[in-house]
């Protein structure tokens, strides 16, 4: 090789090393950026899908995703999975990791220890750490005013609640949509059926049609997924149903009215906190006069409800709000 090409050959190397260093040297803009930002993970016992306990949880989550700019995962985790998932998601830096349920408060406090920098907050349960809380949600307020419609609506004076998994979180809004059935119609009949599963909609389904078949005729759930088969069996025999969690209205035209979460700013909340880093660890009591509870009645339904229901009902949710009716709620 002659003297000009191998040095021609020699300046192409060092252009082509020289470009090469400059495309992979990371921007420390962009780094730093990318440390900083937000990661919030949500686990949810049931999919997003369910049109009501799992898919609320997600509209909070994406409420977070839009407000904050946060990077933000969800996966579906049950029983052995929980810790092990906690501990994925704390492993790759997410500094708030939300467990939507009473299961995931216990779980959180094993995990915690390990995770000094992430936040594990659950939905429901009673302990808590410096980086480790729960969010009370007064479900029960709005099971109260279920109860109440439905005693004065009901014609066989019977009423029925269908529940999933049995757990503390979900009897004490029974309990409540009881008191309020009986506030008005101490006579009531209020019966409970749970399946132990809050997937199984065949269950589900068989459960309410033996409340049916026992005289209810409106009947409530706390079945996560499996509520299809709650409103599948209350719209093919002509009874009444009311929605939980999510307003549930649209899913079946048994549904009379929804009781009501709204997670949005209690999750937006929660993440400012976090992210000011003035987050400590504690329950959160979310209720009817903070706006995070409501009762909704469904439109199609609004014209074949007695106009004394409609303006007791109002009065009921206005003294809740403002704390002049108290709701029993249990402690867990």
């Amino acid at each position: 090789m002659c003297r000009w090409q191998s040095a021609l050959a020699l300046g192409c190397l060092v252009t082509i090393a020289g470009c090469s260093g400059a495309k992979d040297e990371p921007d420390p803009a962009q780094a730093a950026a990318a440390e900083s930002k937000l990661k919030v993970a949500l686990l949810t016992p049931s999919p997003i899908s369910d049109a009501g306990w799992s898919a609320m949880a997600y509209e909070g989550l994406k409420a977070v995703e839009k407000e904050l700019g946060a990077e933000v995962r969800n996966q579906e985790a049950k029983s052995a999975q929980i810790p092990d998932a906690m501990r994925s998601y704390a492993q790759k830096g997410f500094r708030i990791v939300f467990g939507h349920g009473y299961e995931y408060n216990e779980p959180s406090i094993r995990v915690a220890k390990d995770f000094p920098e992430t936040v594990f907050v659950s939905s429901s349960g009673g302990h808590t750490a410096d980086n480790v809380g729960a969010f009370r949600f007064a479900l029960e307020e709005g099971f109260f005013l279920a109860g109440i419609a439905a005693a004065k609506l009901s014609k066989s004076g019977a009423v029925g609640m269908v529940g999933g998994d049995d757990v503390p979180s979900i009897r004490s809004t029974f309990k409540a949509f009881a008191a309020g059935a009986r506030s008005v119609n101490p006579e009531i009949k209020v019966r409970e059926v749970f399946t132990g599963s809050g997937s199984d909609s065949a269950a589900a389904k068989r459960a309410t049609l033996q409340l049916i078949e026992e005289g209810a005729d409106c009947i409530i759930h706390q079945a996560n997924a499996a509520a299809k088969g709650v409103f599948d069996a209350c719209d093919e025999k002509g009874v009444m149903a009311f929605g939980a969690n999510s307003d549930q209205n649209s899913v079946s035209p048994a549904i009379v009215a929804s009781a009501v979460i709204v997670a949005g700013p209690a999750f937006l909340e929660l993440a400012r906190e976090v992210q000011s880093g003035n987050y400590k660890g504690r329950i959160q009591l979310m209720q009817m006069g903070s706006g995070a509870i409501d009762f909704v009645w469904n439109p199609l339904w609004t014209d074949r409800i007695p106009a004394e229901v409609l303006d007791l009902i109002a009065k009921s949710k206005a003294d809740i709000s403002a704390a002049k009716l108290s709701v029993p709620m249990d402690e867990f």
